[in-house]
């Protein structure tokens, strides 16, 4: 089996940590017309009804979005990031606001297949990092993301959530 380098495997989690990860397809509508946070902020509300730990973090707008993916060919639809209130705040301290260790993101893909794929993709450039690791659940077209700072048990609440979601 072959080895990436280690410099290339380095250049992937840091092309992955700046870009935030995004891989979907566009719907073709300029970004402007298309749902962009609404879809994944309404997933959020009904998970959050669930699991009462969970805080909205932000709505990642075309205006917001730090990496400039949402709405562009290949990437998400709509996405949003929230907080876990049971991750202790030493454990995140340094990292910026948004990001998936403070608790997670749900990004919302054009289909289930592009959502699966997104996973797959996080999981096999995280694979081996256990600084980048984290919860991925694939529910429809949502990819729910979830801190490593959550115990197994924790995470699995968010799975639990998202296979009530209708």
């Amino acid at each position: 089996m072959n080895r990436l380098p280690a410099a290339i495997v380095a250049a992937g989690a840091a092309l992955l940590l700046a870009t935030g990860c995004g891989n979907s397809q566009s719907d073709g509508k300029p970004a402007a017309t298309r749902a962009t946070a609404s879809d994944a902020a309404g997933t959020f509300t009904a998970l959050a009804a669930r699991v009462s730990s969970a805080k909205l973090g932000s709505v990642v707008t075309t205006d917001n979005d730090p990496n400039h993916l949402l709405g562009r060919p290949g990437q998400y639809t709509s996405k949003i990031t929230f907080a876990d209130t049971r991750i202790k705040a030493a454990d995140v301290e340094g990292t910026d606001v948004g990001d998936v260790s403070r608790g997670g993101a749900i990004e919302q893909f054009a289909n289930p297949d592009e959502a699966m794929t997104r996973a797959q993709y996080i999981q096999a450039i995280t694979k081996g990092m256990p600084a980048l690791t984290e919860y991925d659940y694939v529910h429809g077209v949502n990819v729910i993301r979830v801190s490593r700072y959550l115990t197994p048990v924790q995470a699995k609440e968010y799975e639990d959530a998202a296979g009530k979601l209708p």
